[in-house]
């Protein structure tokens, strides 16, 4: 217990001492901060002291430096207004002096002036003078020549338009005479061009056709027993055989090359199947007009195809097929075609035409020779007629139509073709002359025949010195064959020009036929 009282005890001492301690450290704290409080306080005044003395040693730099800028500053700006004021009088002694002399030149002017509107009085007095003369001497002139004024100028007008138009004709002779001349020259380089690059072959058609035979025995059962073969094939085709003592050749002839051709190739069938009898030659007949027609249809397309052309009609193509067995002059009227037309293709390219409706021109030009032998009028308008029947394109109608300067050309497609037309039959040995001329006559030799009723149809043979014609026996009896004759006898020496003489052949033939099924 006691223990216990004593560490109490102890403990209150301890407390007691440390709160004693305590307020005696304070104290003495206390103290020892005013008297740093007093020491700071006396360092702050001497900064203040200090710095104030400082300042006012910077203020009176400052002030002094200011008081010697400002000096400066007004030494200069003194300086400155010296020089512009000595600048500013300069300028006004400048001005001054051109004051004078504006003076001096307005005072010049003015004298000037005053010359100038003396000079213009005298000048209006002169002229007003000279418009009195010229009044007077116009008085004058008219007084003499009895002209007034506007009568005189009318007149030189009138004469002066009179020259005027003189001249413009000159003119416009002269471009006329030189675009005449470029023309010319620009159409002969173009044709000279076409026909540098087109060749074309000219095979001269004749009137005969020759068979080759396989032995002289072939000769006997053509002609058959008393000629009946013989005299069938002339009649079925209108071509005159001729057997004479050529070995192994038998020659056919008639102007008509499509006659010709079917009795070549009807012949060269008989010759080959070895059966000759009518019945059987009428059979090879209608197959080689069969074979013809073929070619024909095969000669257009080839046609067509070589002018590059598309859209032909079918009947088109094939009357120009039907131009490959006709000629104009000897000239092959297919390939006089097809040479027109490669001539109008390159020339409308030279011009820049449409070359397509060029070629399509050229080619159908001659359409017309595939019916002219047939129908009546000449091939341009039998031409002109098919073309307007297929409705053909009406530039190309006109150019069938122009070709032969029956109607003016145009268009430059017509003038295209009439000029290729020209260059494929002026080529050297294109076309002879002779040729047409006796195809001509045999023509109209069989139009006589044909002209007279009862005729069904007619051959020239014998190079024009026969006339076969087959009447209707129904319409023409035996007894009128002979009057029939000796008129046709008539018409021919009183139509006709030829040498020598014509045998008129006359037949009239009764046919029955029956098929046995």
């Amino acid at each position: 217990m006691e223990i216990w009282i004593v560490i109490v005890l102890i403990l209150l001492c301890g407390i007691l001492s440390g709160l004693g301690g305590f307020f005696v450290g304070n104290k003495y704290r206390n103290r020892l901060s005013n008297i740093e409080i007093g020491s700071a306080k006396e360092k702050a005044k001497n900064i203040m002291d200090d710095a104030v003395k400082e300042a006012e040693i910077k203020k009176r730099d400052i002030v002094l430096r200011g008081k010697d800028e400002i000096i400066k500053f007004k030494t200069d700006t003194d300086k400155e207004i010296s020089e512009t004021r000595k600048e500013i009088a300069r300028q006004e002694r400048k001005i001054q002096e051109k004051e004078e002399n504006f003076d001096k030149k307005l005072n010049q002017l003015d004298v000037k002036h005053e010359m100038i509107a003396n000079k213009t009085k005298a000048a209006q007095e002169k002229l007003n003078e000279a418009e009195l003369i010229k009044k007077q001497q116009a008085d004058l002139l008219e007084e003499i020549s009895g002209f007034t004024r506007e009568q005189a100028k009318k007149s030189l007008l009138d004469k002066l338009d009179e020259e005027l138009d003189h001249e413009k004709a000159l003119k416009i002779r002269e471009f006329e005479r030189q675009i005449k001349s470029d023309s010319d020259k620009k159409a002969r380089e173009i044709l000279s061009v076409a026909v540098q690059r087109m060749s074309a072959e000219h095979v001269s058609e004749s009137t005969i056709s020759v068979v080759v035979l396989p032995n002289e025995d072939m000769k006997g059962r053509i002609i058959g027993r008393e000629g009946r073969n013989i005299r069938s094939i002339e009649t079925l085709t209108g071509v005159d055989l001729i057997i004479d003592d050529t070995p192994e050749v038998i020659t056919l002839s008639t102007f008509d090359p499509v006659r010709r051709e079917i009795a070549r190739i009807a012949l060269e069938k008989l010759i080959l199947d070895g059966r000759i009898h009518p019945a059987k030659i009428e059979e090879m007949i209608e197959k080689a007009k069969q074979e013809v027609e073929e070619t024909i249809k095969s000669e257009g397309e080839r046609a067509v195809l070589e002018a590059k052309l598309t859209s032909i009609h079918p009947d088109l193509v094939n009357f120009l097929g039907r131009l490959h067995y006709r000629t104009s002059y000897g000239q092959n009227v297919l390939s006089h075609s097809l040479e027109v037309s490669h001539l109008c293709d390159m020339i409308s390219c030279e011009m820049g035409l449409d070359s397509v409706l060029a070629r399509r021109a050229g080619l159908l030009h001659d359409i017309g020779k595939a019916f002219s032998h047939n129908v009546e009028g000449s091939h341009v308008e039998v031409g002109v007629d098919i073309a307007r029947k297929y409705k053909e394109n009406p530039d190309v109608i006109h150019a069938i139509e122009a070709h032969h300067g029956d109607v003016d050309p145009q268009t430059a497609i017509a003038c295209i073709v009439q000029a290729a037309d020209a260059v494929s039959a002026a080529r050297p040995g294109a076309r002879r002359e002779n040729i047409e001329s006796y195809i001509k006559r045999l023509k109209k030799l069989e139009e006589l025949a044909l002209s007279f009723e009862g005729v069904e149809y007619c051959f020239a043979i014998q190079a024009g010195r026969e006339v076969r014609i087959v009447v209707n026996p129904k319409l023409i009896k035996e007894d009128a064959m002979v009057l029939l004759a000796r008129d046709v006898c008539k018409k021919v020496e009183s139509d006709l020009s030829f040498p020598g003489q014509i045998k008129i052949n006359i037949i009239r033939e009764n046919r029955v036929m029956k098929y046995a099924k």
